[in-house]
């Protein structure tokens, strides 16, 4: 299922934080919450999901470890197939994209069963070859965070899904939970869209103390897919400081929006100026005016222009200007001292069409 790397553009990857403490009735209200605010922020997103085989993903003998944080929280927040099912195809009702992040092999297959558009790796997984090499077998369209990984694994992971000609998306991410604003080195959305200049770059993110500033600052800097956490605040859990509640992700789009506005369109050509702005420079323009009364047939030359001709404003319609070359123009009929040097005094075809309507079109 090949697609461009445009699919990514403009896409929210909103992860459930800590497998929604694998609570189905959870799972299936933070989806509800987040995308009415999806809905209402007018965007496109998709709500991941953290697959692992956790029957073989932890080695039996330290299953019961609960002094082993990632141990404990894995086996505490275990669902079953059918209980993802029912998440996925609420995901789907909801209108967002359904996605996951395998942890292992097999639930690799599982992304393929449940049909996913797009697989996620996780930073921590970049380096790993055998769990890379069953991704990029799907040919499904990816999103690799790059967390901590060497630029040498970045370059061969990215290779291999070039090889295989499938769409990937590069996020930088700091895998620091939750991250300070002087960890989130935002500097690396450059350094990547520059090594990686095919490629979609996002931010994977996990700072907290705001909403809008790094929306803001990387936009602008070039990401076109974003990911947070999201939880909500009930069944008296607490929720991670580094996770995005409703009222925050709807902050975060709105940012989002705002961005878009202020960075405008193309950054490929020059921008269409809008008649407002031409308008408004025309009235700066200076026109050109006789020294002295000049006789018809006169030709303006370089040598005697200041003798003869002097710029100030305003600018009238119809008027020649500072902008305009005037050398070889000659007068078509006489022009007294202090008068403007119009089209109208000046041979006919001296000007293309385009011109000739520019000049009348602008001025007093």
């Amino acid at each position: 299922m090949q697609t461009t790397n445009k699919f990514f553009e403009d896409l929210f990857v909103l992860e459930l934080a800590n497998n929604h403490w694998g609570n189905l009735a959870r799972g299936l209200e933070i989806v509800r919450q987040f995308s009415e605010v999806v809905r209402a922020g007018n965007v496109r997103a998709a709500i991941k999901l953290q697959f692992r085989d956790v029957d073989a993903f932890v080695h039996k003998d330290y299953k019961a470890r609960s002094d082993i944080r990632y141990v404990k929280k894995t086996m505490d927040t275990k669902l079953s197939i059918e209980e993802f099912k029912i998440l996925v195809d609420a995901i789907k009702a909801s209108g967002c994209i359904a996605m996951a992040t395998p942890f292992d092999e097999p639930s690799v297959e599982l992304c393929e069963a449940l049909d996913f558009p797009i697989i996620k790796v996780a930073s921590s997984d970049l380096g790993d070859h055998s769990l890379i090499d069953r991704i990029v077998r799907t040919g499904r369209p990816t999103i690799i965070s790059t967390g901590g990984a060497s630029e040498q694994t970045i370059d061969r992971v990215v290779r291999q899904f070039g090889e295989r000609e499938i769409p990937l998306a590069i996020n930088h991410c700091v895998s620091l939970y939750p991250s300070e604003d002087n960890e989130l080195e935002l500097n690396q959305i450059d350094y990547l869209r520059s090594r990686y200049p095919t490629h979609v770059v996002g931010l994977s993110t996990h700072e907290y103390h705001d909403w809008t500033s790094s929306m803001l600052m990387s936009y602008a800097k070039g990401a076109r897919t974003w990911e947070r956490h999201i939880d909500i605040e009930a069944d008296g859990i607490p929720v991670s400081s580094y996770c995005t509640l409703p009222h925050q992700a709807a902050e975060w789009f709105s940012a989002y929006h705002k961005a878009r506005e202020m960075c405008g369109g193309s950054t490929a050509q020059r921008r269409k100026l809008p008649s407002r702005e031409i308008n408004y420079l025309d009235n700066l323009v200076r026109g050109v005016y006789a020294k002295r009364e000049l006789p018809a047939g006169y030709v303006v030359e370089p040598a005697t222009f200041d003798k003869d001709f002097y710029m100030a404003v305003p600018l009238l319609k119809g008027q020649l200007s500072c902008r305009e070359i005037l050398s070889g123009l000659t007068l078509a009929q006489p022009l007294d001292g202090d008068a403007a040097l119009t089209l109208e005094t000046v041979a006919a075809s001296a000007f293309s069409t385009e011109q000739h309507s520019l000049i009348l079109d602008r001025g007093l």
